[in-house]
């Protein structure tokens, strides 16, 4: 993508409304515009990493074997009268009716629907485990959204439903979705750490919320630092292995982390000084176990292994997906703008053609150019008719992970400048173990 073709409308100026760090550079990289309190439209930028993010989430729901599908926005009233929820949620669901004098709802969440969907097609223990999820545009009429995309009214959720045949297949379900979360984020560069949380409109006694340490965070929280170092890593988890599922578990909920909803100052002690941390936090995802809640009220009910009908135990698990792009810049900025981890990056590199118009500097850019796309790896080139400190300043702002920078000294010599957003490190290198140096960052992404 070259940036003189590219819709990319930059703000040099701090936008007045913007309160954080993260509204405030996705106003000022064109990622987002706003279109009424707490709607925004996603830009060609922020629609790049709107869908990266998408796409590590999809994968690895997929790896943990849980099957896609997609349910509308809109749901009918009745199916909330069914589970007891339509006059308990509150205002902050839109209520709506249609020309019939239908009443209708903008969905803010979806146990409703994937319980009428389940019940109408499963009958049979024999077609269990089954865990169902969807992305899907959700709305919650807040009545003071702020902070951007990390606390709007319209917003992209990845929201999972499991259904089995008894509590504890139900429980591997819920640990299965909590590795599945503790690789998604970390993919995105994201130490998110699960803490012990409230349930809310929900449901249910067993729910952990993921969290991204930030001082913006909204979120009270209390924890023993040493979580903060565990990771999965490159390590192969087998979904199917209860016993090694709620393994990784154990290992990432025994040290202490929880919200203050749920803090005990008694255990908090325990914890020795030197490692007892107070803080803030972004929540980005949550999971919850709720049993038989909706199938018992909504009738969702399979034959056992000894013929006797039974509720399903169910839970739900939720992945703030359009909210993530604002937790990941919360956790990774500085004061010239975002710096992108490689996996969720608009792009992975950016070309800065410093004398545009100069046939040697202009032929090398191309060259760059193609041979990053013949790898896969799309660039900005920056070829407009700019001078250099702009170019550069767009660069920061946008955050892409690493920058080749071409100028005619450079030629002279046979190098060019690739340059580490989040290190400021630089080194010269010829144009084609650039690439592969690139090539190989990028690998396996």
């Amino acid at each position: 993508m070259r940036l003189s073709r590219y819709f990319l409308p930059v703000l040099k100026e701090n936008p007045a409304e913007a309160q954080i760090v993260s509204h405030r550079y996705m106003l000022r990289a064109g990622m987002i515009k706003q279109q009424s309190a707490g709607i925004y439209s996603w830009l060609p930028l922020g629609l790049r990493v709107l869908n990266r993010i998408q796409e590590i989430v999809h994968q690895e729901q997929v790896r943990a074997g849980h099957i896609p599908l997609l349910m509308p926005t809109l749901q009918p009233a009745d199916l909330w009268r069914e589970s007891g929820r339509y006059d308990d949620y509150g205002q902050e669901m839109l209520r709506i009716k249609d020309r019939q004098g239908r009443e209708m709802l903008y969905g803010p969440t979806n146990e409703e629907m994937i319980t009428d969907i389940f019940r109408a097609h499963v009958n049979s223990y024999k077609d269990l485990p089954l865990t169902l999820y969807h992305i899907q545009w959700k709305f919650r009429d807040e009545m003071r959204p702020r902070f951007g995309v990390m606390r709007g009214r319209e917003f992209l959720m990845k929201d999972g439903y499991n259904f089995d045949v008894d509590r504890d297949a139900a429980l591997h379900a819920y640990n299965r979705h909590m590795v599945s979360y503790l690789r998604t984020y970390e993919r995105m560069g994201l130490t998110a750490i699960p803490m012990r949380a409230a349930s809310g409109p929900i449901g249910g006694d067993n729910t952990h919320e993921f969290l991204v340490l930030a001082q913006t965070g909204e979120s009270e929280v209390f924890y023993d630092d040493r979580v903060t170092a565990l990771k999965l890593g490159s390590r192969e988890v087998d979904y199917d292995d209860r016993a090694e599922v709620a393994g990784v578990c154990a290992e990432f909920t025994t040290l202490y982390a929880r919200t203050d909803e749920t803090h005990d100052a008694g255990l908090f002690e325990q914890i020795p000084e030197e490692h007892r941390k107070v803080g803030r936090g972004i929540e980005v995802g949550q999971i919850f176990y709720f049993g038989t809640k909706y199938s018992e009220a909504m009738g969702a009910v399979v034959t056992n292994d000894k013929g006797e009908k039974v509720p399903v135990e169910m839970g739900s698990h939720g992945i703030g997906v359009s909210r993530l792009l604002g937790a990941i810049i919360e956790a990774n900025h500085d004061d010239k703008g975002i710096i992108w981890p490689e996996g969720v990056t608009p792009f992975p590199v950016g070309i800065v053609n410093l004398k545009q118009g100069d046939a040697a500097a202009d032929a090398a850019c191309a060259s760059l150019e193609k041979a990053l796309l013949a790898k896969g790896l799309e660039p900005l080139y920056d070829d407009r008719d700019e001078r250099a400190g702009a170019k550069f300043a767009t660069m920061d702002l946008v955050g892409l992970p690493w920058r080749i920078t071409v100028g005619p000294r450079g030629l002279a010599n046979g190098v060019v400048e690739l340059t580490s957003r989040r290190t400021g490190v630089s080194e010269e290198l010829t144009p084609e173990a650039a690439v592969e140096r690139i090539a190989e960052i990028y690998a396996g992404r």
